[in-house]
């Protein structure tokens, strides 16, 4: 069998532990996204299963399994309840273990104590992007708001979920601005934007990369995204903080988890694998088509990275007013 340079990587990464660290190569394991097939993340999910095979962690390419609904709680509470072997991973982006907390009362699974981060696996901005409800003389946020405040009866936005990571951004946009912005929530962007492009509703908060080949398209317009820097693959899209809303700056991460008590022979294993899969070139350019930054990390890293998040959305969200109850 010929080995590649990044399973060469791989193997030599699983060679440095110690033997009683190593983990058995499963068949073929099962990653789970929490949205529907086709969106960006799931895109990112399927771009690494398809390469974590011939590796410590796996001898053949993961299944991906779509489970969307509830904002990606399904998907996560699918993993609280499989085995504690690492045969099942999930992919979810950071709103679901640091933001719901703050959202849901009575949250069905605990972000900390349920989970084992395993690796980051990509960054995504999110964006604001109108359809024809909108003129096409409104070309960026302040004459979004300006139309939204002219027209209150159309003045609505779809984000991927209640209690998104884009609900909240749009809904911060909205109480900064004095602007009554009124929050459509989907499962996932594609039915919104769906609905955006044919002018059921005015505009979508959701990540970048689900509206860009509308945008590039001319079917809809990307007005704004949430990086600190304009994204690389869609340098004619200005920030947030360019067009001066700074407050809505928000990069957030899409990562991988493994169930809690999770061997740590199992998780180094599937963390070699992800951030191997992760330097693969036709990986990077793949996501980067559908406005994704390919990045890995370590479970510390992750670990640390959540619990800010957590801390940095606590007074947002109590700001916002928003809960799942209300």
């Amino acid at each position: 069998m010929n080995i590649t340079r990044r399973q060469s990587l791989v193997l030599a990464a699983s060679a440095a532990l110690p033997l009683h660290l190593r983990a058995q190569a499963f068949e073929q394991p099962k990653f789970l996204y929490g949205f529907p097939a086709g969106s960006s993340g799931d895109i990112a999910c399927r771009r690494v299963a398809e390469r974590v095979g011939n590796t410590p962690y796996a001898k053949n390419a993961a299944i991906v399994e779509n489970k969307p609904g509830a904002g990606g709680r399904i998907a996560l509470d699918t993993l609280k309840a499989s085995a504690s072997d690492g045969s099942v991973l999930a992919l979810s982006p950071f709103s679901c273990t640091s933001i719901y907390p703050h959202v849901y009362k009575k949250l069905s699974y605990d972000p900390v104590a349920d989970f084992t981060p395993v690796s980051i696996a990509a960054i995504m901005h999110h964006g604001l992007s109108v359809g024809p409800m909108v003129p096409d003389t409104v070309k960026d946020v302040k004459g979004f708001l300006a139309w939204a405040k002219a027209n209150p009866d159309k003045a609505n936005y779809g984000s991927p979920a209640a209690g998104s990571t884009p609900h909240f951004l749009a809904a911060l946009l909205g109480l900064t601005q004095n602007v009554d912005l009124k929050h459509v929530p989907y499962r996932g962007s594609v039915p919104g934007l769906v609905d955006v492009m044919g002018g059921q509703i005015a505009s979508m908060f959701c990540p970048a990369g689900d509206p860009l080949p509308h945008h590039r398209a001319g079917k809809l317009r990307l007005l704004a995204t949430s990086g600190k820097t304009r994204l690389p693959f869609a340098q004619d899209v200005p920030t947030f903080a360019e067009q001066g809303f700074g407050d809505l700056t928000t990069e957030e991460w899409f990562g991988f988890y493994a169930p809690a008590k999770t061997p740590a022979a199992v998780v180094a294993a599937a963390n070699a694998a992800i951030n191997n899969a992760l330097k693969d070139k036709a990986l990077v350019d793949g996501l980067g088509v559908v406005g994704l930054l390919a990045q890995g990390s370590t479970p510390d890293q992750m670990v640390r990275s959540q619990r800010a998040e957590f801390e940095r959305w606590a007074p947002l969200v109590k700001r916002i007013g928003f809960t799942a109850d209300s």
